[in-house]
C-alpha cells in the first residue's frame, strides 16, 4: 500500500507532548547554569522570583529545585536560598 508512512516520516509527523511546567523552567535553568549566566557559587532566583519570572506556583518553583539538586547542579541553605554548585558539574 503506497499510502503508508515510513517509521521516520510517522516520528516526523507525531505530536510534541506537552511539557509540564516544572520540566520547563529545569531545563531553562539549566541552560542557563551551563552557559555561565549563573556561575558557581552563584544564588539562584528564590522561589518568589521564579513564580513572578515564569510565571508558576511555588509548587512548581519547589519541585524545579529539587530537580535541580537531584541533577547535581545546586545545593541548598535553609534560609538562605539555592546555590550553584561550586565544584563538579552535572553531566548533560
Amino acid at each position: 500500500m503506497g499510502g503508508s508512512l515510513s517509521g521516520a516520516d510517522r516520528e516526523r509527523n507525531r505530536p510534541v507532548p506537552p511539557q509540564y511546567a516544572y520540566q520547563r523552567v529545569a531545563e531553562d535553568l539549566t541552560r542557563r547554569i551551563k552557559s555561565g549566566e549563573f556561575p558557581p557559587g552563584s544564588r539562584l532566583p528564590s522561589r518568589a522570583q521564579l513564580c513572578e519570572e515564569y510565571e508558576v506556583s511555588s509548587f512548581v518553583a519547589d519541585r524545579v529545585f529539587l530537580i535541580l539538586k537531584m541533577n547535581g547542579l545546586t545545593d541548598s541553605l535553609p534560609g538562605a536560598g539555592v546555590y550553584v554548585k561550586e565544584s563538579g558539574t552535572a553531566e548533560g
